[in-house]
């Protein structure tokens, strides 16, 4: 049994396919923040289905771990820090305001992600496993002005004011690439000022029950699958490269939703999940 606030590491390291050492160190830290999108999609059929998002430890594990299951942000990034945790590294718990795909001047978002601090002997590093399909997968140096590359994209820190943070995207674009400043779009604004638990399930209440949130609405699935990332928004599933090539397909029928569910998420549906997500997606719109 697992108890409150325990993470059974030999199952997490099972379900990302981790086999290196347990050391708190900056390698451990990459490996897993690239084989943790990899293995655990990012999903929202909970809040879009009417379920509850539960964030203790054991719900966690039950559902991310045991149950085959994703998440979104603090599911994801609240698993991550437990296991980081019981490695022995020293993490803070942040939160952020997504702003992804808003103009600059758009009115402030609330907090609505979660996102960790990890300080090790290089540096503070940002980990984040839980923006879906725009996570970084490495760990960021916690340092404005610097271009970071991971294995899935370019990403950099920005200083917006004193306290405020923002990190930046590089869109990718086909060949010749352009370093045009107008490629960086911002994902979120943070501080580094902790969160508690408390303040997880207030974010986490709103953004999983509120009738306008992007989670209650929509049907959304992402996973890193080799050198692409996956996605699914509603019955739109993309398939993005590094060098800017996107593939659409629009998912007609229950049948088609369900296979790539399987296929590119690892998300097994059963026939009553199939038909509420039916009834609840919009239908396909008729060929032009």
């Amino acid at each position: 049994m697992i108890l409150d606030g325990e993470i059974d590491l030999d199952a997490y390291f099972a379900r990302v396919g981790y086999r290196g050492p347990g050391a708190a160190d900056l390698a451990t830290l990459r490996a897993l923040h690239l084989a943790h999108p990899s293995s655990i999609p990012f999903e929202s059929l909970d809040p879009f289905l009417g379920r509850p998002v539960r964030l203790d430890p054991a719900s966690l594990q039950a559902k991310l771990v045991a149950g085959g299951r994703g998440g979104y942000c603090f599911e994801h990034n609240g698993l991550l820090r437990l296991v980081l945790e019981a490695l022995g590294f020293a993490v803070t718990p942040l939160a952020a305001r997504v702003r992804w795909m808003l103009a600059d001047d758009a009115p402030r978002t609330a907090l609505s992600h979660m996102l960790l601090k990890v300080d090790l002997r290089e540096g503070a590093f940002l980990a984040d496993v839980g923006f879906g399909g725009q996570s970084p997968t490495a760990p960021l140096r916690l340092e404005p002005g610097l271009v970071q590359s991971t294995p899935h994209g370019d990403y950099r820190l920005m200083q917006k004011d004193a306290a405020v943070l923002e990190l930046q995207m590089r869109l990718p674009t086909p060949a010749p690439a352009s370093t045009s400043e107008a490629r960086w779009r911002v994902m979120h604004r943070f501080t580094t000022e902790p969160q508690g638990h408390e303040d997880y399930e207030t974010y986490n209440w709103r953004t999983s029950t509120h009738p306008a949130s992007r989670f209650t609405n929509n049907l959304v699935a992402s996973r890193v699958v080799g050198a692409t990332r996956v996605n699914l928004l509603n019955r739109e599933r993309t398939v993005h490269w590094l060098n800017g090539r996107t593939e659409r397909e629009i998912l007609a029928d229950a049948a088609a939703l369900g296979q790539a569910l399987e296929r590119d998420f690892g998300l097994t549906l059963d026939a009553d999940d199939l038909d509420a997500l039916q009834a609840r997606l919009p239908a396909p719109a008729p060929p032009a």
